[in-house]
C-alpha cells in the first residue's frame, strides 16, 4: 500500500508528502543506525513501522541514501550481493544526537500512522466490498436482467450505504 492519506499530518496521499524537508533523511539515518540496511530494506521497514499505510518509493529513497552518503552521515559496507548496505558513520551518530527530539517526533508520527491505519483499515471490510463489487458487476452485466431489477440493485446499494453512514 503506497502513500494512502489517512488523515494524519503528512500521512501520504495524492499531492502530499509523508515527510517534509530533511525528515526522510532523519528517518533513514535512524533506521540505518539501528542496523545496516540497503534501500529496499529501508522501504519495507518504513512500511512495517506504518502498519502498511505508507511505503516510500525507490525514487525517493535512493536519492536520499545518496545524499546521506555524500554528506558523510552513512557509508557503504561490503555486501555479499548486488544490494549495497549502508552503515551510519560517527558524523551520522552525532547528527542523530543533535536532532534527537525531531527523530523522536518522527518515530512517534510513524507509530501514530500505524495505529490510525490499524483502526481504520479492515481487511474484512475490503474483502466484503470486493465481493459486493464482483456480485453487482456480474448481475449488471447479464443481458436478461430487466431495467426494473437494475434499479432495484442500485436502490439496495444506496440503502446499505445510508445505513452504514448512520451507524454510530
Amino acid at each position: 500500500m503506497h502513500g494512502h492519506d489517512r488523515g494524519i499530518r503528512g500521512g501520504g496521499g495524492r499531492g502530499r508528502r509523508m515527510f517534509d524537508g530533511g525528515e526522510l533523511r532523519l528517518v533513514l539515518l535512524k533506521l540505518i543506525a539501528d542496523e545496516p540496511r540497503h534501500g529496499y530494506d529501508l522501504i519495507r521497514r518504513i512500511e512495517e513501522l506504518t502498519g502498511g499505510a505508507y511505503a516510500p518509493s525507490p525514487g525517493v529513497i535512493y536519492p536520499t541514501i545518496a545524499l546521506l552518503d555524500e554528506m558523510g552521515l552513512i557509508a557503504a559496507r561490503e555486501s555479499d550481493g548486488a544490494k549495497k548496505r549502508f552503515a551510519v558513520t560517527d558524523d551520522g551518530m552525532a547528527h542523530l544526537t543533535d536532532h534527537a527530539g525531531q527523530v523522536a517526533a518522527l518515530t512517534a508520527r510513524l507509530a501514530a500512522l500505524a495505529e490510525h491505519h490499524e483502526r481504520t483499515d479492515s481487511e474484512a471490510a475490503r474483502r466484503a466490498m470486493r465481493n459486493l463489487g464482483e456480485v453487482v458487476r456480474g448481475k449488471l452485466r447479464r443481458e436478461e436482467l430487466s431495467e426494473e431489477r437494475r434499479y432495484e440493485i442500485v436502490a439496495l446499494i444506496d440503502e446499505v450505504a445510508q445505513k452504514i453512514e448512520r451507524l454510530k
